[in-house]
């Protein structure tokens, strides 16, 4: 027999064995530790989301006792129970015997993949979190976001809500809402009120002036400090404009401008001063084509056909 022949069949039988050798022999397992193991991974998850739910909302009720928003300390709370149950599964899978390199490799490129897939929704999530960390308004505020005006009623991760003063809900995308200009019109506790007055070029504008420091003067709701007082802002076609400017609280802007303006009407009328309004005079001319009066044109035609303009005829006298 040749060395060959020799190996060949030499190394048959460690073949035999090795094929006939089971992968994982049941016999030779410790299925007591593993069942420990997996006992404790399972304590360890229960244990660990019970303790990160109580301390997420030891955070929220600390918040609320500095003086928080609520819901800047919501938001707060979830993110902090969010990632403290991420380490518990982290540890739980870890105590279990599962590799969690290999765990966190996949879903880091599962997150990747998804990111890139919801690019859009996630741009709403960043844009949710500014506005709810920087808070350019809140719950209540009267606002203009993305060209809409209304009252905020909530502000969530992926949108915002706001209340028209019709009573019609407006969804808005918060990426609209920061890629826009926004204009909080109650965040100052004060606002100013401008109203528009036009008076004849035939009216004293010293009396028109103090009618209307008059009114702002009477008014309960028009604050003293800072004084209202009055510009002549505009010489218009028909009269002269002032604008009477004067301060009240943000709450009362609405009645005390529809106060002022109903006692501006009243007032200066009443002082012998007018409001003019536009008026235009209308002059309308016939013309042909070359400039020609038409009535120039009608009264020849009439004349041509005998009707009015030609002489009578002579008659002939009786035989």
């Amino acid at each position: 027999m040749s060395a060959a022949a020799a190996a060949v069949a030499t190394a048959k039988p460690a073949i035999a064995a090795t094929s006939a050798a089971p992968l994982l022999d049941v016999r030779a397992f410790d299925w007591a530790a593993a069942l420990a193991n997996w006992g404790l991974a399972l304590l360890i998850l229960l244990v660990g989301i019970w303790v990160a739910r109580w301390i997420s909302r030891a955070i929220e009720r600390a918040l609320g006792r500095a003086g928080v928003e609520g819901t800047l300390s919501g938001f707060l709370r979830n993110v902090s129970y969010a990632a403290m149950v991420v380490i518990v599964v982290i540890a739980a899978l870890q105590k279990g015997g599962v590799p969690t390199t290999s765990v966190l490799a996949v879903l880091g490129a599962a997150g990747l993949a998804i990111g890139l897939a919801l690019k859009d929704s996630l741009s709403n999530i960043a844009s949710g979190v500014m506005l709810i960390v920087l808070r350019p308004f809140r719950d209540g505020d009267h606002v203009q976001a993305a060209g809409l005006e209304g009252i905020v009623e909530e502000i969530r991760i992926f949108q915002t809500r706001m209340r028209t003063f019709d009573n019609r809900l407006i969804v808005l995308p918060n990426s609209m809402i920061t890629t826009a200009p926004i204009i909080n019109f109650t965040a100052k506790p004060q606002r100013r009120i401008e109203i528009l007055v036009g008076v004849g070029y035939d009216d004293d504008l010293r009396t028109a002036r103090e009618v209307l420091l008059a009114i702002a003067a009477e008014n309960a709701l028009i604050l003293k400090k800072p004084e209202p007082f009055v510009q002549v802002t505009r010489l218009s076609e028909s009269s002269v404009d002032l604008t009477l400017f004067a301060w009240t609280k943000t709450k009362d802007f609405g009645e005390a401008r529809s106060e002022l303006t109903e006692a501006v009407r009243t007032r200066i009328l009443d002082a012998g001063l007018s409001i003019p309004y536009p008026q235009r005079n209308l002059h309308v001319y016939h013309h042909d084509a070359d400039g020609r009066p038409l009535h120039e044109l009608l009264m020849r035609s009439v004349g041509d056909d005998g009707d009015a303009s030609a002489p009578p005829a002579p008659v002939a006298p009786r035989a």
